[in-house]
């Protein structure tokens, strides 16, 4: 499979489709959302003034029982953290994780991730076609390659630190693999 290295173009707009759209300014802007902010603020105006219509007495109870409350949970704090983390652990799954010193690839429950130095690039489960795995016959370099069901390809290298690393990381990455990635 190839594919080109030269930058990025967009598709070529003809005034036909687009008559506000010169060319070599930016892309058209594609209509979002509307914006829901003003709703939102007319909410929170709405919850003051309830507020205020409490008693005095009344606010200054909320903010004993809420003190109290988090009083208690600082208390239990460390063993709920604790049992919290365990339990995402768990729901997570395996992970994948290696690096070297410029980049790592990493492989969750989210997807594929790739960094080098400060650049980073993330793959989610649903956009990815393919996970081809490459150690090499001599050397010590670990190179995965996503391919994208858009027709185009990334990949990433980390070097091991040892020959007997890259077997053991296809492994992990073949078991994270087979938990997240499903073939359409």
């Amino acid at each position: 499979m190839e594919q080109r290295i030269d930058p990025n173009t967009q598709p070529g707009y003809a005034a036909g489709t687009d008559p506000a759209y010169i060319p070599g300014f930016t892309a058209p802007v594609i209509a979002g959302k509307p914006d829901t902010s003003q709703e939102q603020t007319d909410q929170e105006q709405t919850d003051q003034e309830r507020t205020e219509e409490r008693a005095p007495g009344a606010v200054a109870r909320d903010d004993a029982v809420a003190e109290a409350v988090s009083d208690d949970a600082t208390a239990g704090g460390e063993a709920a953290a604790e049992a919290a983390a365990d339990d995402k652990e768990a729901e997570d799954g395996p992970v994948f994780e290696v690096s070297d010193r410029r980049g790592s690839i990493t492989a969750d429950r989210d997807g594929v991730r790739f960094r080098l130095d400060d650049q980073e690039a993330e793959f989610h489960w649903d956009e990815i076609g393919a996970v081809e795995v490459k150690t090499p016959r001599f050397g010590r370099r670990f190179t995965v390659t996503v391919h994208m069901s858009t027709r185009r390809w990334f990949n990433a290298e980390v070097e091991a630190p040892a020959r007997n690393d890259l077997k053991q990381w296809a492994g992990e990455l073949d078991a994270v693999l087979d938990v997240y990635f499903e073939e359409s």
